[in-house]
């Protein structure tokens, strides 16, 4: 056991399942949406090997004794990560921009706040933290940054809730639902998949990330055309008020007058 524990790797999915089991993931799930350092656990591809090794081919692909209960997972893995997330939003909430007031690291780069401050303001709060559980590091720092910028505690829970049960049990349940098709594919030789895998998961799931995108980006065109055309037209119509203001005063214009008179 101790060398099995020296082997581990902490990044490895396959690794901390067979290791750790049911406890492990919910461990995990919590560190990683709720404590800074927790950002570069495999989150994604963790949950979707928890959903096959919840699946009846678990111990064929993981060995003996290592399924997991779906259950358990649908339902405890959502709440850690809603509980990681609560404690995540009350750092920020309760310290403010002094908890990312450090240098650049191996652990911390500035970069990763701004670009969850960077949803947040694009998106809004309560889209932001729905979308952002589907973002590696982004579900990590914006729990915090939406603390700092003043998200309410309460619409902050409705929206963790609901990100956290699609984001959590959603994976968990593809990794189940293509447990036998996985295993008749490639049988127990999935960690050379799961990195494809988890990669096809990620691309569905910021889907709607890239038409908010394109949405926002034809609103912008469309908004810029029509302050052209609106400032196009006020420099028409501030053009024929001074003409009709200088025939006014024009002499010659009311010489004419006088003539028809």
């Amino acid at each position: 056991m101790f060398s099995e524990s020296i082997a581990l790797n902490p990044l490895d999915p396959k690794d901390l399942i067979h290791t750790f089991g049911l406890i492990g993931v919910w461990v995990i799930l919590f560190a990683e949406t709720g404590l800074l350092v927790g950002f570069f656990f495999p989150g994604d591809s963790l949950l979707f090997l928890a959903g096959v090794a919840a699946s009846p081919v678990a111990d064929a692909i993981f060995g003996a004794g290592t399924r997991l209960n779906l259950i358990a997972l649908l339902i405890g893995g959502p709440l850690c990560a809603i509980a990681g997330a609560q404690l995540g939003h009350w750092f920020g909430a309760r310290y403010g921009r002094r908890m990312f007031d450090k240098p650049n690291s191996r652990l911390f780069k500035r970069e990763y706040v701004e670009k969850a401050e960077y949803y947040f303001q694009k998106f809004g709060p309560a889209k932001a933290v729905v979308l952002a559980r589907f973002i590696p590091i982004v579900r990590t720092f914006l729990n915090p940054v939406a603390g700092v910028l003043g998200m309410p505690a309460r619409q902050f829970f409705l929206w963790n809730v609901i990100g956290a049960i699609l984001w959590v049990d959603g994976i968990l349940l593809i990794g189940y639902l293509l447990a036998d098709q996985i295993y008749n594919a490639i049988g127990d030789k999935i960690d050379r998949y799961i990195l494809p895998v988890v990669a096809l998961i990620i691309v569905i799931s910021v889907l709607p990330i890239f038409f908010e995108f394109l949405r926002d980006r034809r609103a912008r065109k469309r908004g810029e055309a029509v302050a052209v055309v609106a400032a196009a037209s006020a420099a028409g119509a501030a053009d024929a008020i001074r003409r009709e203001v200088g025939d006014d005063d024009d002499p010659r214009h009311g010489q004419r007058g006088q003539h028809r008179r």
